[in-house]
């Protein structure tokens, strides 16, 4: 296997990180909190960056393995903290929405954490330790695809009820993509995924704030005003910075024109401030992380590995997708992070621990002879090389 795939990963991580940190310099003085003077949200973001360091170091460290022993440790404490997103006690509102953790009532007011990031590895962890542990039975309908449907399912209705669609329909394409990955038939999964949009569609129907997104995104000038600001000032600022962009800290949305500047929102900063240029490195980068950890997947050592690997490439390139489509008008408004640029220790610090185990699997890959290497694509790891929980 090329060692040019480890490069490229880590590179394309270090530059994307550190577009975040010059990013968040950049829009942080304007905003309210701190009264732009301390940079209250860049250094929280720069302790987040060595938190997030630390814990993919640890990652690249311990055997990748072992997630597959905890996947359902894992999976509980995922499920468990979306649902203490329910206790008022625990749960933090934000703009209608309970998708945060907070510790504000014992003394720790600035310790935030959203569950849904942690929900979304698990999902990945949990999938690819059940098509290991089941792999004679991929292809049978209830080993097969309505067990690991179930837990998938039990995710998304977790997140869904926070009001947080974005995220419970990228946890469903991602689970649902593992599953075609892991060999589940496709006879099964397509009624799921015709019907997927449907079912979507009810809950929007039932929930008026998101009607108005979707008539807001379909009519932009209409709604400029209202539900449809972020996204018609986000064109604006992709439009005012050109091919070259109007240089670094001299972006004009970001002073309170558009919400969001330095979290969802921070792609049409890239725009207006390094313009097409910036935007083109930005999408070149993850373009090489995706395909630095899709052959990371291809040449794992193990089907776990495999799965592992093409489950964390494909998050991070469905939040891109997703982010970039919602910045340049071509999605509804999702509220969804850019990963590692975007303001948020939660995203940073599960995007980091993804890389670790991206690292971690190429490690063990790299260690395998070059006759075991020859023989993957071949071979399948049975439930016995882990065990049989």
């Amino acid at each position: 296997m090329s060692r040019a795939n480890i490069y490229i990963l880590i590179l394309s991580v270090s530059f994307l990180a550190a577009l975040g940190v010059v990013m968040l310099a950049s829009t942080s003085y304007f905003l309210d909190e701190g009264n732009g003077i301390t940079y209250i949200k860049l250094k929280n973001q720069c302790m987040w960056l060595i938190i997030s360091t630390l814990a993919a170091i640890v990652m690249v460290l311990v055997q990748y393995q072992k997630l597959y022993t905890y996947r359902w440790w894992i999976y509980g404490a995922a499920v468990f903290g979306l649902a203490l997103c329910y206790v008022p006690y625990f749960a933090e509102e934000v703009n209608g929405a309970s998708r945060w953790l907070s510790l504000h009532n014992i003394g720790f007011s600035r310790l935030h954490f959203q569950p849904s990031e942690l929900g979304k590895l698990a999902c990945v962890i949990i999938l690819a330790g059940w098509y290991v542990r089941y792999e004679s039975s991929t292809r049978k309908f209830v080993t097969g695809f309505v067990f690991p449907g179930m837990l998938i399912l039990i995710l998304v209705l977790l997140i869904a009820g926070e009001v947080d669609l974005g995220n419970a329909a990228l946890v469903g394409t991602l689970g649902a993509c593992m599953m075609f990955a892991a060999g589940s038939r496709l006879r099964f999964l397509l009624p799921v995924v015709l019907l997927g949009p449907v079912g979507l569609g009810g809950i929007i129907k039932i929930m008026p704030n998101r009607v108005e997104r979707i008539m807001a995104f379909l009519d932009l000038e209409k709604y400029k005003d209202g539900l449809g600001m972020q996204q018609w000032r986000s064109l604006i600022a992709f439009g005012s910075g050109g091919i070259e962009g109007l240089g670094l800290g001299n972006g004009r949305q970001k002073m309170l024109y558009l919400p969001e500047a330095h979290t969802d929102f921070i792609f049409p900063m890239v725009g207006e401030e390094l313009g097409l240029y910036g935007s083109g490195l930005v999408l070149l980068a993850f373009m090489l992380l995706i395909y630095s950890g899709m052959s990371i997947s291809r040449n794992a050592p193990d089907l776990f590995g495999r799965l592992l690997a093409f489950g964390i490439t494909l998050t991070f390139a469905l939040e891109a997708l997703i982010n970039m489509g919602v910045t340049t008008a071509l999605l509804p408004n999702k509220g969804l992070p850019l990963p590692f640029v975007s303001y948020g220790g939660s995203s940073l610090l599960f995007a980091m621990i993804g890389t670790g185990i991206l690292i971690n699997i190429h490690r063990h890959s790299s260690h395998a002879s070059k006759k075991d290497l020859l023989e993957i694509p071949r071979r399948r790891m049975t439930a016995g090389s882990y065990g049989t929980f």
